[in-house]
């Protein structure tokens, strides 16, 4: 599924779905080029899941490992200083893919041979095509999503809230 995120509110407002529609034991992996958007997601995410909104959600890129709680614990992960699976598990990090938490995973191919195969890909790609906005951001996106979470009829869900907030597929 790709979607079009036209600005900044419209992949909050993906994020804040995503993050209602998660369950304990979910894992989402975000990819994309730096300033793609994935902590901005993370942060609506981290607030549909719960997280009080004054626990400001960080990119966890020193620590690795940032964990927040919600109705479900968040585990925000930044695997981009990691080299490969063999360091996710000798850190312990793959523990938490079974903790009975929400996984976030920023940089998630570090982490590959780690992962369960049951979990949902975000891809977040700046959108070239849309003029610089007057702030000099391009805030536009498109979200490639693939694989899905543990809620029955994950996806079906998430198209219908997705049409209803009007963000569009391409």
């Amino acid at each position: 599924m790709r979607l079009k995120l036209k600005n900044l509110q419209e992949t909050q407002l993906l994020g804040r779905i995503l993050g209602e529609l998660a369950v304990a034991g979910d894992i989402i992996c975000l990819e994309g080029d730096l300033g793609a958007g994935k902590t901005t997601l993370t942060q609506a995410l981290a607030l549909g899941l719960g997280v009080e909104e004054d626990n400001y959600v960080t990119s966890p890129s020193f620590a690795i490992l940032q964990e927040y709680e919600g109705r479900a614990p968040l585990y925000h992960f930044d695997f981009y200083r990691l080299g490969d699976s063999a360091e996710v598990e000798e850190q312990g990090f793959s523990e938490y893919f079974f903790a009975g938490g929400v996984c976030v995973i920023e940089w998630p191919q570090a982490a590959e041979a780690s992962l369960p195969p049951e979990r949902l890909t975000l891809t977040l790609i700046i959108d070239m095509d849309i003029p610089i906005e007057e702030d000099g951001e391009n805030n536009s996106r498109i979200a490639q999503v693939e694989g899905t979470l543990k809620e029955k009829d994950f996806l079906k869900i998430f198209q219908q809230r997705l049409d209803i907030v009007s963000i569009s597929y391409i």
